[in-house]
């Protein structure tokens, strides 16, 4: 009887191990205090007693509690209650918590192993120092089921559990190896320290320059020279706008020539700082000639034109990889009108249109 018993109290722990859900860890340590009713098993020959408990425990992972209990019960003996009988002993116990969030009252399930003591006073008479008095200590194990509530700054405690005391020694039940006891009880959680807080976010840091780019031209905040640039435009490394077309004013060529003039190297020397300023840069170099002569005659010389830029700034530096050309457009592009109004010449409009530009090409 007394197996099948525990048998039962075994399963009906294991049950509740199917359902499981996870809530804050709380792992303050915590004092108990436990008040109840210790139902002894019939065959130790004792009334039914009050006991009560004190302990110490622990969350030890967010489903999981372990608790240390001291307990104590004196019931009395069914045929001489002036016989003492008393019993205390401590424990080891593992709780399964099955935690619901928003749930104020949580199963669990209940596990442990301890050391129970038993004091037995007997009759010995006719010895002259009855009664006689047996003091023994034994195994027990204990499982058992309850529900754990959170009074706010205390929990609460109900559990019904069998403790199974292996006592082989009682004088009142010598053929017995092991007592079967069910303890019904209520129990206080008392938590030491303060409450755990909510960790604190911390605060956002504000973006480096180095990650901003508040214009939107593809130039963090660190490195923009330039930061009001507008969309579309084309930028630099430096954030600055690159002009679409470096016109190399000044680079002119006398009438009929390709040969670079003295005074159109320093012109040509500015052109290629700009283009090591920016590494990323392609441009075209393209030929211009005013409009004296046939077709084919100013599209050659404009050719021979943006070869003698091209190889200017190659021979200083320039990647030929960046430039595309050399490109003539001989008299189809001026930029200044080649005769007046009246139809007369105008020499200041051609020598504008014999020149040479770098047509930005990103």
């Amino acid at each position: 009887m007394k197996i099948r018993l525990l048998s039962t109290a075994l399963l009906a722990g294991l049950a509740l191990a199917q359902v499981a859900s996870a809530q804050d860890f709380d792992d303050r340590w915590y004092l108990t205090g436990t008040v109840g009713m210790n139902i002894q098993d019939n065959d130790r020959g004792t009334r039914n007693a009050p006991f009560a408990g004190v302990g110490l425990g622990k969350f030890i992972s967010p489903n999981w509690s372990l608790d240390g209990e001291l307990n104590y019960q004196n019931p009395n003996n069914d045929d001489n209650q002036n016989l003492n009988w008393s019993q205390y002993g401590v424990s080891l116990d593992l709780r399964r918590h099955f935690l619901t969030e928003g749930r104020n009252w949580n199963p669990y399930a209940l596990m442990g192993l301890g050391y129970q003591r038993s004091e037995e006073e007997f009759d010995a008479f006719p010895n002259p120092n009855s009664p006689g008095e047996r003091e023994d200590g034994n195994l027990a194990a204990k499982v058992g089921i309850g529900l754990q509530g959170d009074l706010g700054r205390v929990g609460l405690r109900t559990e019904l559990a069998y403790r199974a005391d292996f006592d082989d020694s009682s004088v009142s039940a010598p053929s017995e190896d092991w007592f079967g006891d069910v303890l019904a009880s209520v129990g206080i959680i008392i938590p030491l320290g303060p409450e755990p807080t909510a960790p604190v976010a911390p605060a956002p840091v504000a973006p480096s320059c180095a990650d901003s780019d508040s214009d939107g031209d593809g130039v963090n905040d660190c490195d923009d020279k330039c930061p009001g640039s507008q969309a579309g435009q084309t930028i630099g490394p430096d954030g600055c706008p690159v002009p679409v077309s470096i016109d190399l004013k000044g680079v002119n060529f006398d009438f009929d020539k390709s040969t670079l003039r003295p005074d159109a190297v320093a012109i040509l020397n500015e052109a290629i700082e700009i283009l090591k300023r920016y590494p990323e840069l392609r441009v075209e170099v393209a030929g211009h000639t005013d409009s004296k002569g046939t077709d084919a005659y100013n599209q050659a010389l404009s050719e021979r034109r943006a070869r003698a830029v091209y190889d200017y700034l190659t021979s200083n530096g320039i990647d030929a990889g960046r430039l595309v050309g050399p490109v003539g457009y001989g008299e189809s592009r001026p930029i200044a009108p080649n005769t007046n109004d009246d139809g007369s010449d105008n020499p200041e409009g051609r020598a504008r249109n014999r020149r040479t530009e770098l047509n930005v090409q990103n």
